[in-house]
């Protein structure tokens, strides 16, 4: 008996079943025989449609902006090169003393 490769399915596809299996008008085995899955699969994709369902009516858009990493370490060596300097000038002028 040959090994049967895996099978990668779209997620257009797995939509495609889930909404079927959501429908409810045909059973797990009815819809497994159709398009040739397991039904402990169906259920996998149903219920992965039924959590994910949530993001389509989230009002922030689903994903947080991008954030450059470069602009961020760029702005916190500025910050700590600034601190720095003041720190000097201050306790040059007695302002701040050494000991902190």
């Amino acid at each position: 008996m040959a090994k049967r490769t895996r099978r990668t399915h779209s997620a257009i596809f797995k939509a495609k079943v889930a909404l079927a299996a959501l429908v409810g008008d045909r059973t797990l085995a009815e819809l497994a025989q159709q398009y040739e899955v397991h039904p402990n699969q169906i259920t996998e994709w149903k219920r992965q449609l039924a959590d994910g369902a949530v993001n389509v009516f989230d009002k922030k858009g689903g994903s947080e902006p991008a954030v450059d990493l470069k602009v961020l370490h760029a702005k916190i060596g500025q910050l700590t090169l600034e601190n720095d300097f003041l720190e000097s000038a201050l306790t040059r002028v007695g302002l701040l003393s050494a000991k902190k």
